[in-house]
């Protein structure tokens, strides 16, 4: 009769161990909340098997055991109840990837307790650690107490079969994390508007034969991997030129990630690209990743190449060779899989030659160029570009403003030493300065105080002097001494040679300063 009640007793106690493990599986998989799921869990560990003070300590990157999940801890025992790899029961189940019993909690010094928490009705303690594809994630934790029906060999039983849904869970929710937290990283890192409407190459305005040429190129290589190296001047748009690359390419649904290599100092530029470990320098208080592991996967946009310092050249050519590095004060290798894009406004040909960028990384960027035309050699596309930056200004600043014909001609022959870039403001501070009822020719060339340098100057009149008349050359001819002179007639006659009553005739027949 006694066999007949200790074999009734241990079926159910076996019955009531599925009814956990079952229970516990359906909450796990029923609840998108990790943390609620995991303590909703050990509510049923207390329950069921009388198992208290179930806790779950998350292994993190310094190597400290904290807890993520606990039924009966508050939030300051929370605190306190951290574990270094190897300190107390629970470090050390998680650094020997085994499980660690305590059989008397009050007399073992492997007990530490750091949560302070007392109970003389809890006996002992069982650390389980929670393991994936052999990398502990974290510690599972139960304190035996009178009361548990289970022993020591079946409560570490029973836990290692929690812990492994405990684990398969966890996993999940950390790769989960890591991608939002990549996500976000991108946010910080790179926003970039593609606009379908205009033209028909994204963001990049023109149709000239030189223009032509650069959108062919872009088709060609756009769905290979090759490295590209853009060149031109600053503002030419160098950067929309490798976003247009991106966007045709096999990997533009993956992140593209710019950098200005000439806006970071040389000590912060290994470290914008390569990433750092925390405790690398100074200000490195976390570990950060670099521009190539955010891009992995995706496009890297390098402007301003020729400005980076020796020792960074080293080591990207280490990168465009090997696809591989270690971050800033970090001995781990790191595989990517980038495509890098590379621009400059810069002669590296030039500095190759006095041994200042390496004629090895030069190579290894210069394998498809794309030579980009400034403005002044691109025709009638100005016209384009200012229609368009005239359409976005009056957008944005809900402000009317047309250009005349004659003020668009000089639009059009300006030399803009500063490109596109330098267009896009001037189109910007017609709008905000420009009179609604239409910019005139003199206002245009009040507005655009570049032509003040004396370079600037003679070259904008060469351009002027191509089909014009005596008396469109004339009347220019006083507008820009007039431009000079900062509108003073008496100096802008003696400039041009004239009396002041002649050249005061010459202002009224040609209706300057009207």
């Amino acid at each position: 009769m006694a066999l007949f009640d200790k074999t009734a007793c241990m079926s159910c106690l076996t019955l009531k161990e599925l009814t956990t493990l079952y229970d516990i599986a359906s909450v796990i998989s029923n609840h998108y909340d990790l943390e609620t799921s995991l303590e909703k869990s050990m509510k049923i560990l207390k329950n069921s098997l009388h198992l208290t003070n179930c806790s779950v300590h998350l292994l993190e990157e310094d190597d400290i055991l904290n807890v993520f999940a606990s039924v009966e801890l508050s939030v300051i025992q929370k605190k306190l109840s951290c574990y270094k790899l190897g300190e107390g029961v629970t470090g050390l189940a998680a650094e020997s990837k085994e499980p660690v019993v305590v059989e008397n909690i009050h007399s073992d010094s492997l007990f530490l307790n750091k949560s302070g928490k007392r109970d003389l009705n809890n006996l002992s303690y069982v650390a389980v650690p929670l393991i994936i594809e052999d990398e502990t994630l974290g510690v599972l934790g139960a304190t035996l107490t009178k009361t548990t029906e289970i022993g020591f060999d079946d409560c570490v039983r029973i836990l290692t079969i929690v812990s492994s849904i405990f684990a398969q869970s966890i996993y999940s929710y950390l790769l989960n994390k890591k991608e939002k937290e990549r996500l976000k990283e991108l946010k910080l890192y790179y926003k970039m508007e593609w606009d379908s409407k205009v033209h028909n190459f994204g963001d990049i305005i023109g149709d000239s034969p030189k223009m032509k040429q650069v959108f062919n190129a872009i088709q060609r290589i756009a769905q290979s991997d090759v490295t590209v190296f853009v060149r031109g001047e600053t503002g030419t748009g160098k950067e929309l030129v490798a976003a247009a690359i991106h966007k045709r390419s096999k990997r533009k649904d993956e992140p593209f990630i710019k950098l200005n290599c000439a806006a970071i100092t040389d000590s912060l530029l290994e470290s914008e690209l390569f990433g750092h470990e925390k405790g690398a320098f100074t200000d490195a208080k976390e570990t950060r990743k670099g521009r190539f592991e955010l891009a992995d996967g995706g496009t890297l946009f390098l402007d301003e190449i020729g400005d980076i310092s020796a020792s960074a050249q080293v080591k990207l050519l280490r990168v465009l060779q090997e696809r591989e590095f270690e971050r800033v004060g970090g001995n781990k290798t790191i595989k990517v899989n980038v495509r890098l894009i590379a621009a400059t406004n810069r002669n590296l040909e030039e500095m190759v030659k006095h041994g200042d960028f390496r004629e090895d990384l030069y190579y290894r960027l210069n394998v498809i160029p794309i030579d980009l035309p400034p403005l002044r050699q691109r025709g009638d596309d100005i016209k384009q570009l200012v229609e368009f930056f005239l359409e976005k200004a009056i957008r944005n600043h809900k402000k009317r403003v047309s250009i005349t014909p004659e003020a668009m001609d000089i639009l059009a022959t300006y030399p803009w030493p500063g490109n596109v870039r330098e267009l896009e403001n001037t189109i910007e501070r017609i709008v905000l300065m420009g009179n609604e009822t239409g910019v005139t020719k003199h206002d245009m060339l009040l507005l655009l105080p570049a032509l003040n340098d004396d370079n600037l100057k003679k070259e904008y009149k060469t351009i002027q002097l191509k089909n014009k008349t005596l008396d469109e050359l004339e009347k220019e001819a006083i507008e820009n001494a007039l431009i000079n002179n900062n509108l003073n007639q008496e100096y802008a006659a003696t400039e041009l040679g004239l009396t002041f009553e002649q050249i005061n005739k010459k202002i009224k027949e040609y209706g300057i300063l009207q």
